[in-house]
């Protein structure tokens, strides 16, 4: 066992190489750097022919003398020759876009390459820079790569077509064998090990000292890397606390001194100490990366409160973009004890979405209730982009930033007036009107008709301050949302107050599993709102208020709920939605003092329910599972359009044409939750088609998914609709308010289609465009019978009993005894992890052990408890 004065790791190769300059110099680290004219790391390269050398005309005060004023100008492909040790290396690129002499950094545009692979295509620097903010000027592309035996490492530049290439300086630097990545490594949401040898390169594209200030490559444990701070990727309001104990660090033989510097382990970020909002929260940091690549992570803990000693008494879940990474990580267990530094590795893969833009990339770490201290601890991170099939680590340059501020000039650098200047600044603003002109006609005279015909609302992209991976700049605290505030605002607690009158409980009109539901007035009080704000004891929390931001900040569609805006302030989780002046669509079913809602009304809600439903599962980006679809998600506005609601517990289905299927615990209410997914644990937008499929059922019956104390063929509607149907006898169970209304063929093709949403296959369903498609037709079949049956004078409209039996009698409707619980306006939660099931009640918490699952059944009639959300 090693502890503090271990000395930090030697590298054998320590190569640093100011590329453009003609001699030797130090930076402000005291580090020497060699200048690369008449250098041999030249090779073979024709130096005069294919490149130059340069000074920046201006120096940035962010930016050092040395490797950043002199540049080496490339104008065809030059490569630089390595002789290094056999082993892993960290390759560094130092970058400073700027004018130097003939050249505007708008013109270097070029690819890195080192062999078989890709680490840069069409790179801009100064595109790559510009988002980062006024601050940062500069910046640095670190890779590792391993090099073999009798190998040489070769780095070549070559610019684009019609651009240049340049760089400022180079760092080759060894690293210890296997310190990134062994061969099988935990690969997030999936059974199998993710394989990784050392033919894989890598590029960081985060590493942070979590809780602490940054840690320059001078300070680091012998590989100069540099840790930024965490703060700016901090998501929400929730920033935790930051202690700093000065504790002994006692490395071990698996957590060796090099793994990272002593200082990376003595800070972290915890929760706070309210336990109690700590059990509602998550400690979440948010990261954009490149799409399509794996990335590796690396978490660095280190336990150093003194109170917590043993196992179980900080125990946390780790989940990476939305999926468990660890279940249960308890420090101590994993590490033997109080200062000694563990890390933990996980592969995740981020799809392709064709458009290799950059994503979001999300880790949540959650405390589990039942630990002595309901708390999380994360010392470090560090992010790596893993090479794909082909080779390459390169993503697409960011979007140019449009109308940046001026930059201000370095009084004392001599400017070289270029000439090429102002003709780039015309082209670029001739060229940027022609562009508007052309969208501006191609919205009116396509588009715009199109969408008044398909009402299909457009999807936006959050917008963000990301900053890459950068040496150069200190990472600053920027805690407000990543949400794009043109769509999604973020409200002060004072705001949200002041529009329900401090929670006044008379502005209460409704409440479910999440909590509380007011009626709240914004903008002086023209703009009627729902504010749903989170019950403290509510089993629900965080993640699915962070789901719900996510979802409904990036769709909007007529038949979907449009979220206003969310507050996250001083622990509270606020939603704020359009008011539905009409409720749900329950209130207008059962149980309620509201008048019954005709049958052609009902159709008609249905139908906007279901293009909202199929909306989700083929209009978005990727498929959006609802997972919670049911009469009380179903909202109606002033003009009774319905649209679908709540989405917390909503899940992006499959990304691929290969996946079928998304592996995931069992959550929904009870009675509507698909008994395929919940046998199977694998979600299908086909689920979603089940539970619509029991709504359908709701509606025509005007009963509740579960009555536990209804005779037993009665309790669960989706078992009695469909056996009803079957039989021909779905008269003898509809609102006993309709039996005047619905036409014979459009009952017989609405239970066709509630009958074929509840199979019990999912391949047996229909998709929601077919459930739409026959709404419709229903709708048709009603208004045509409607039509031909007008018989009285006036508006009155008779349509005739249905269901008559050849004697002219009628058939008996059966009764269902609803008792004191049957009706209320709360479902059950069911929650299903692989060897129970929970069920979570607004007046009770049960746990039950599921030995098996016979069909819908057993969910139907081991209730103990229906009063629910």
């Amino acid at each position: 066992m090693a502890g503090d004065e271990s000395p930090p790791y030697r590298p054998t190769d320590n190569i640093l190489l100011d590329c453009g300059s003609s001699i030797n110099t130090k930076s402000p680290d005291g580090r020497t750097w060699q200048g690369d004219q008449g250098s041999k790391f030249s090779g073979t390269s024709d130096v005069q022919n294919s490149s130059s050398s340069s000074k920046a005309f201006r120096q940035d005060p962010s930016v050092d003398q040395v490797p950043y004023m002199t540049a080496r100008i490339f104008n065809s492909s030059f490569t630089y020759s390595f002789p290094v040790s056999a082993g892993p290396k960290f390759v560094r690129f130092y970058f400073y876009p700027t004018a130097y002499s003939g050249h505007n950094e708008s013109e270097f545009f070029f690819s890195v390459t080192s062999g078989v692979y890709t680490l840069l295509s069409n790179f801009s620097a100064s595109l790559t820079v510009a988002p980062m903010g006024s601050g940062v000027s500069s910046l640095v592309k670190e890779f590792s790569i391993n090099v073999w035996d009798n190998q040489i490492l070769n780095i070549t530049f070559s610019p684009s077509p019609n651009s240049w290439a340049f760089v400022n300086g180079i760092e080759v630097v060894s690293m210890p064998n296997h310190l990134y990545g062994q061969i099988d490594l935990k690969l997030v949401s999936a059974v199998q090990q993710f394989e990784m040898d050392n033919y894989t390169a890598l590029e960081t594209v985060y590493r942070l000292n979590v809780g602490g200030n940054h840690i320059p490559a001078e300070a680091d444990s012998g590989m100069f890397r540099s840790w930024s701070q965490d703060d700016s990727y901090i998501y929400g309001g929730n920033l935790g606390l930051t202690p700093n104990l000065d504790i002994r660090i006692q490395y071990t033989q698996t957590t060796p001194p090099y793994i990272a510097p002593r200082t990376v382990y003595t800070t972290s970020r915890t929760m706070t100490k309210q336990e109690e909002i700590n059990k509602r929260t998550n400690l979440t940091w948010l990261f954009h990366v490149d799409s399509g690549f794996y990335y590796l992570v690396r978490l660095h803990f280190c336990e150093l409160q003194l109170e917590v000693t043993r196992p179980g008494e900080r125990v946390f879940s780790i989940f990476l973009n939305n999926q468990t990474a660890e279940e249960e990580m308890d420090v101590i267990v994993r590490s033997g004890g109080t200062g000694y530094p563990i890390y933990q590795d996980y592969v995740v893969y981020l799809l392709s979405d064709g458009s290799r833009r950059k994503q979001e990339l999300w880790l949540d770490l959650h405390p589990n209730a039942d630990s002595k201290y309901a708390n999380v601890i994360l010392n470090g991170l560090e992010m790596f982009k893993l090479n794909n099939s082909n080779g390459s680590l390169a993503g697409l340059n960011p979007d140019p930033v449009l109308n940046p501020p001026p930059s201000e000039q370095h009084p004392n650098s001599p400017v070289k007036p270029n000439n090429r200047a102002p003709l780039v600044l015309i082209t670029v603003i001739v060229a940027a009107v022609g562009g508007v002109v052309a969208l501006s006609l191609l919205w009116f005279l396509v588009l715009r008709p199109r969408m008044r015909v398909k009402h299909v609302g457009g999807i936006s992209r959050a917008k963000s301050s990301w900053v890459p991976f950068s040496y150069t700049t200190r990472s600053t605290s920027t805690n407000g949302s990543s949400l794009p505030a043109d769509i999604c605002r973020h409200f002060s607690l004072a705001q949200i107050k002041d529009a329900t009158c401090n929670f006044n409980k008379n502005f209460i009109i409704g409440e479910g599993g999440f909590g509380n539901v007011y009626k709240g007035f914004i903008k002086g009080g023209s703009t009627t709102v729902a504010v749903k704000r989170l019950n403290p004891s509510s089993k629900q929390g965080a993640r699915e208020f962070e789901t719900e931001i996510r979802m409904l900040s990036k769709l909007r569609h007529i038949h979907l709920v449009s979220m206003i805006g969310y507050c996250d302030e001083e622990g509270e989780m606020i939603l704020v939605y359009d008011y539905m002046a009409r409720g749900t669509l329950r209130d207008h079913l059962y149980k309620t003092k509201n008048p019954p809602l005709p049958w052609k009304q009902r159709l008609q809600v249905c139908i906007g329910a279901a293009r909202g439903l199929h909306y989700l599962h083929t209009g978005a980006k990727h498929t959006i599972i609802h997972r919670d679809v049911k009469s009380t998600n179903i909202l109606l506005d002033e003009k009774w359009v319905a649209k679908v609601s709540d989405f917390g517990l909503s899940r992006v289905g499959p990304t691929s044409m290969t996946q079928t299927h998304v592996s995931t615990a069992v959550k929904g209410s009870f009675g509507y939750v698909d008994p395929e997914y919940f046998r199977l644990r694998q979600l299908t937008e086909k689920s979603d088609v089940y539970s619509f499929g029991v709504v359908l059922f709701e509606v025509l019956c005007a009963r509740p998914a579960v009555i536990p104390d209804a005779p037993e063929k009665q309790v669960c509607l989706a078992e009695w609709g469909r056996r009803s149907y079957r039989k021909g006898a779905l008269v003898r169970i509809m609102d006993q308010n309709l039996r005047d209304e619905v036409a014979p063929e459009c009952l017989k093709k609405f239970g066709e289609i509630a009958d074929s949403c509840v199979r019990d296959k999912g391949i047996e369903r229909p998709p929601m465009s077919d459930v739409v498609w026959a709404l419709e037709f229903a709708l048709q079949l009603q208004e045509t019978a409607e039509r031909n049956s007008q018989i009285n004078s006036g508006d009155e409209v008779y349509i005739g009993r249905v269901g008559i039996k050849p004697d002219g009698s009628q058939p008996s409707p059966i009764t269902v005894t609803r008792g004191g619980t049957s009706t209320s306006d709360h479902d059950d939660l069911i929650s299903v992890s692989s060897s129970s099931t929970t069920v979570t009640s607004r007046v009770s918490t049960s746990q039950m052990s599921v030995p098996s699952y016979d069909h819908v059944r057993w969910v139907c009639s081991e209730i103990d408890n229906t009063k629910g959300r």
